[in-house]
């Protein structure tokens, strides 16, 4: 019999990872090459659902028995969890220094707190507990996911036009560049030095494109002639980049498609920078970053010297855009104009360094549809119910 398992959000993730979090639940972020439902679908198999937020449960919708696994959707799992999980009692959970993770039980024991005897996990999870570790933690999350490929699946042969830089092989043997079938890439400079190289069902790689591991470009996605990739950067789904970037996180459906500097960023899905578009990830003095928290609705000391743009799903810059360190973009935002915008925009705006005025759901939604056709998807009733839920709360912080 298949199991029953239940990614969910738990309150502190979905805040602390909004605007990313806004339309998908947590265990949706791609991190590495999968999103993180997909690693533990691949490692414990079973039947998946997600427990999130109710303006987001008609999308994605909890299915709950009497034998229920419960795992936190903003853990990555490793075989060794996946294991500590497995072996959990009826009743029982699994935590990592006072850090819950994963419960087996009934549903009301889960939602009235009764998680019985916790156990210790052996080692701490990778988890995403803050925007920025999606940026921070994907080197760690793409060798993961890479290995878990490369070691059970055979790679396309390379072609003969690319330039490999490092040992092209781990020390059990394991190649470091795994090209799915239908990829292409001709004339492109790999360095493997500093850890794998993924390309995707039929993504492509076109010539002149120099790229530092570790990286991944997902399913039919584009690097374009020229562009210039430093690790750890994912290319979700259909994304196409081009210009310089540096340890970004592309979701799926976004585009970068021209020159511009892009580094220590997490882009949602159906976005757009246009040509000349360049965000900085490092303030002039050299001093920690801020970064706005939607939780306190301040901006928060990250400890960090290097954080660049994140931006919300369906959110478009115009050519020549400037993003100073750390702005935080929500969903349906529109930058154009001359300057450097606020360091937060709330969602659904459009304008600069002029100001902002609201995007009505109507003009949002033509938009949206327009993009979406392009690649063959549809903008649903049930996306329409959630970003009414979205437009909602952005009103509160206008």
């Amino acid at each position: 019999m298949s199991k029953n398992i239940v990614l969910f959000d738990g309150e502190t993730a979905h805040a602390e990872l909004l605007p990313i979090t806004f339309t998908r639940p947590v265990a949706d972020i791609r991190l590495g090459i999968f999103t993180i439902r997909e690693k533990w679908e691949r490692l414990f198999p079973g039947d998946y659902s997600y427990l999130t937020e109710d303006y987001l449960a008609s999308k994605f919708p909890a299915k709950e028995v009497d034998e229920t696994f419960y795992i936190a959707g903003n853990v990555c799992p490793s075989q060794r969890l996946v294991e500590e999980i497995e072996a959990l009692g009826h009743g029982e959970s699994l935590g990592y220094q006072g850090t819950f993770i994963a419960f087996r039980g009934t549903p009301e024991a889960f939602r009235n707190g009764d998680y019985g005897n916790m156990r210790d996990a052996d080692a701490e999870p990778c988890m995403i507990n803050h925007l920025f570790d999606i940026f921070l933690k994907n080197g760690e999350a793409l060798e993961a996911d890479y290995l878990m490929i490369a070691r059970n699946e055979k790679p396309a042969v390379i072609s003969p036009t690319n330039r490999i830089v490092g040992d092209l092989y781990y020390p059990d043997g394991t190649p470091k560049i795994f090209i799915e079938k239908g990829a292409t890439v001709e004339c492109a400079v790999l360095n493997v030095s500093e850890g794998p190289v993924y390309i995707g069902k039929d993504a492509e790689v076109m010539e002149g494109s120099c790229i530092r591991a570790p990286f991944a470009a997902c399913e039919h996605a584009v690097v374009k002639m020229g562009t210039k990739i430093y690790g750890a950067t994912t290319l979700g789904p259909y994304c196409k980049v081009g210009g310089e970037l540096s340890n970004v996180v592309m979701l799926a459906y976004s585009n970068k498609g021209h020159d511009g500097f892009l580094g220590n960023a997490v882009i949602g899905e159906w976005c757009n920078l246009g040509a000349g578009t360049n965000a900085s990830n490092l303030k002039n003095d050299y001093s920690e970053i801020k970064l706005w928290n939607y939780p306190s609705r301040r901006f928060l000391r990250t400890g960090l010297q290097f954080c660049g743009l994140i931006m919300g799903d369906h959110s478009k810059a115009g050519i020549n855009c400037m993003f100073n360190t750390a702005t935080v973009l929500g969903v349906g935002v529109n930058v154009h104009g001359a300057g450097y915008p606020r360091n937060f925009v709330a969602s659904f705006s459009e304008g600069g360094t002029s100001g902002f005025a609201d995007v009505q759901l109507p003009k949002f939604y033509s938009i949206a549809e327009r993009m979406m056709a392009r690649r063959g998807k549809v903008l649903t009733d049930e996306d329409k119910a959630i970003y009414e839920a979205i437009y909602t709360q952005a009103e509160n912080l206008k």
